[in-house]
């Protein structure tokens, strides 16, 4: 379990609240939005995927694709639909505005900076470079 601590301002108080480890929480938010396609096993058989004109990728194999290192930030950037190829190229929707909601929490995605990125996000993230095989 993981605990997110909040400072309330000039009161000196410090919140403290258990959240759920991103491998729960994150895998809620895969069935939520990404099973339809990918599949519950994240392999790419979803129900919504033989109706696509491409092959839905397989997610347990993403580190594989990358010579055994989890793109933390290029994962999370396509999740989000930040970094997107040209017009028409791209079959996956942007989930940015839906994994908004929430908390900013401060994460790094490898390369040494830490930026505040929505809680959600990350938890998606962490419970897909979790399942890697």
């Amino acid at each position: 379990m993981r605990i997110k601590a909040a400072f309330l301002g000039g009161t000196g108080l410090l919140l403290l609240a258990c959240a759920p480890p991103p491998e729960v929480s994150g895998r809620a938010l895969f069935v939520e939005h990404c099973a339809a396609c990918h599949g519950t096993d994240a392999r790419g058989g979803g129900p919504l995927a033989a109706g696509l004109d491409r092959t839905v990728p397989d997610l347990t194999m993403i580190a594989k694709r990358h010579n055994a290192a989890f793109p933390m930030a290029q994962v999370m950037s396509q999740i989000d639909g930040y970094r997107r190829a040209r017009a028409g190229d791209v079959v996956m929707p942007e989930f940015g505005a839906a994994l908004q909601a929430g908390d900013l929490v401060l994460f790094d995605t490898g390369d040494g900076i830490v930026s505040p990125t929505p809680e959600r996000l990350v938890d998606l993230a962490l419970y897909l470079k979790s399942i890697q095989r």
